[in-house]
C-alpha cells in the first residue's frame, strides 16, 4: 500500500494530512500549538486516537522522539546520534529490532525490521512544504505513519537547534 504524508501548509502546531493512493484522507495528524516537544496526535478520519508522538524534551547529544501508542504507553523511540556518521535511525523500544537504513532527507530511506526490508519512505520535492510517500503492509501503514512523523519531527528539531 502507499500512502502520502503532507504537511499542511498554514498549519500552527506543524498538522498533516495522509492520504491514501486516491487522494482520500485516512489519518488525521494533529499538531499541538506551542508544544516545546513538537507533540502530535494520529488519529483515524473519524478522530479516534491511533498514536500521540513527541520530541525529547531537551536533546542534547541525541536527538529523540517517541511514539506512544493510544494508551499512552511508549512502544517506540527513534534515535539519531548528532556525530554520527551513519545514516541510519535507530528504533528501540519495539518488539522486533528495527531501524531506518538511508538518509531521512535524501530521496529515500528503507524501513528494515528483522534485517527485511518492511517499508520505503521517499521524499517528494516540494519547495513550501514537507511530503512523503510511504510504501508498506497495509497493516503497517499505521505504526510506519508515525515513524514518519517522529522523523520529521528530529528533523524540524535538527533545523531549530542550527537557526
Amino acid at each position: 500500500m502507499e500512502v502520502y504524508i503532507k504537511n499542511k501548509l498554514i498549519s500552527l502546531g506543524g498538522s498533516s494530512e495522509v492520504l491514501d493512493s486516491s487522494m482520500q484522507p485516512i489519518f488525521k495528524v494533529k499538531g499541538k500549538v506551542f508544544s516545546p516537544t513538537k507533540k502530535k496526535l494520529i488519529c483515524s478520519t473519524d478522530d479516534k486516537l491511533l498514536y500521540i508522538v513527541r520530541n525529547r524534551f531537551f536533546n542534547c547529544f541525541f536527538n529523540k522522539s517517541y511514539v506512544y501508542d493510544n494508551s499512552g504507553r511508549k512502544i517506540a523511540t527513534i534515535r539519531k546520534n548528532k556525530w554520527s556518521i551513519s545514516r541510519n535511525y535507530q528504533i528501540l523500544d519495539t518488539d522486533e529490532p528495527m531501524e531506518i537504513s538511508g538518509k531521512f532527507f535524501s530521496l529515500t530511506s528503507k524501513i528494515i525490521r528483522c534485517g527485511e526490508e518492511v517499508g520505503v519512505i521517499r521524499r517528494d520535492f516540494t519547495l513550501i512544504r514537507d511530503s512523503f510517500r510511504l510504501e508498506a503492509d497495509e497493516r503497517d501503514i499505521p505504526f510506519m505513519t508515525a515513524l514518519v512523523i517522529a522523523l520529521d519531527n528530529i528533523k524540524d528539531k535538527r533545523q531549530g537547534d542550527s537557526q
